[in-house]
């Protein structure tokens, strides 16, 4: 499972970051924009053969900074442009040395942001922002263009899929000035919302990444005094655990895929996370059994914050240099540190007491 991992960031009033890449949910293709300055194209990555390989998919003109691009699991790229107060929609694919431009239509809104790639691939979702509540739109997929889906009261950032089907969604909402929790919508009920996250009462609770087959749950909280990364099971009664070792002095942890699976043994997932340090990005490995983070170098170019997990614990990294092209760096989880199991000292021979001098205290 990949999660391109959208969060607010700290300080940021719930401003989407996203990585530079954005994944699939069965990690085969991704899209990013790619080139420099003003000349910015959408670049379409294929992920599930012997070799990554990218294709460029230019439009007429170069895209916007703001533009944002999505992949879907046809190999299709869904582009969302902003044009005179109005988003529009549109699927873009090769064509021989030409790129196809699809029309899909548009919605009339300033703060459209696009949801994660849906785990059913053939849809693609987003959130449009009001003044009272946020919209969540089918915005590829649907018959006859962007269609709305649901109104959930609030403002809602994040957004994780908790199913496999696409059906379920979670959402980091926030209504009036209150604290932020996530709650789940189900999209195939009118947008029906549930609680999700409820840690402390007046804490801020946010979902990052979720994984269906273990029910694994990523999460940051402030619940323990101070924004803190947590896990916790999906459905389950037990407490949302904060380790230790996610709290390096001086970086920020940003979890960003988590491996599939490991049906029903959360303990067992290996998490992928992004640390932040004054001297750059690298990467954190890390399951909730061992309870040890391990740091490694990411490969040179990394595409900070993106990648996917196989199946069987082989974490994929995507790296590009300009004049060197594109790849896929892999990773394996370190094995856990050997257990070293000290033997106790043998106790001395016990020396006997003389009757005479054997001790009464305690006897009746």
């Amino acid at each position: 499972m990949t999660a391109c991992a959208i969060e607010p960031a700290a300080g940021d009033g719930g401003t989407a970051r996203r990585a530079g890449l954005t994944i699939t949910a069965d990690g085969a293709y991704a899209v990013r924009l790619a080139g420099d300055g003003q000349a910015l194209y959408p670049q379409r990555w294929t992920l599930d053969g012997p070799e990554a390989y990218t294709v460029p998919l230019p439009a007429g003109q170069p895209e916007e900074p703001d533009a944002q691009v999505l992949p879907l699991a046809d190999g299709r790229v869904l582009i969302a442009r902003r044009a005179d107060g109005r988003v529009l929609f549109s699927l873009l694919y090769p064509t021989g040395p030409a790129t196809g431009d699809l029309p899909l239509g548009g919605i009339e809104a300033a703060d459209v942001r696009l949801l994660p790639p849906s785990p059913q691939g053939a849809c693609a979702y987003a959130l449009v922002g009001g003044v009272h509540a946020t919209a969540i739109w089918l915005v590829a997929g649907g018959a006859f263009g962007p269609e709305h889906v649901a109104d959930v009261k609030g403002r809602c950032t994040g957004g994780v899929w908790l199913d496999r089907t696409g059906r379920m969604l979670a959402l980091d909402r926030q209504v009036d000035d209150g604290p932020v929790k996530a709650v789940a919508v189900d999209l195939e009920r009118g947008g029906e919302v549930t609680p999700l996250l409820q840690i402390a009462e007046d804490s801020d609770d946010r979902l990052l990444l979720a994984d269906p087959e273990s029910g694994l749950l990523m999460l940051r909280s402030d619940a323990p005094g101070h924004e803190r990364l947590g896990w916790g099971v999906l459905g389950s009664t037990l407490p949302v655990r904060f380790p230790e070792c996610l709290r390096p002095p001086g970086v920020e942890l940003t979890p960003f895929a988590v491996q599939p699976g490991q049906t029903l043994t959360p303990e067992g997932c290996a998490v992928a996370l992004r640390i932040d340090g004054a001297t750059g990005s690298w990467v954190g490995l890390w399951r909730p059994a061992e309870r040890v983070l391990h740091q490694l170098a990411p490969p040179e170019g990394w595409l900070a914050g993106a990648g996917v997990w196989s199946r069987d614990g082989e974490l994929r990294l995507p790296w590009a240099i300009d004049g060197l092209g594109a790849g896929v760096a892999r990773l394996a989880m370190p094995e856990p540190p050997p257990v070293v199991r000290v033997a106790p000292m043998p106790a001395p021979a016990a020396k006997p007491v003389p009757l005479g001098q054997a001790p009464l205290a305690g006897r009746g």
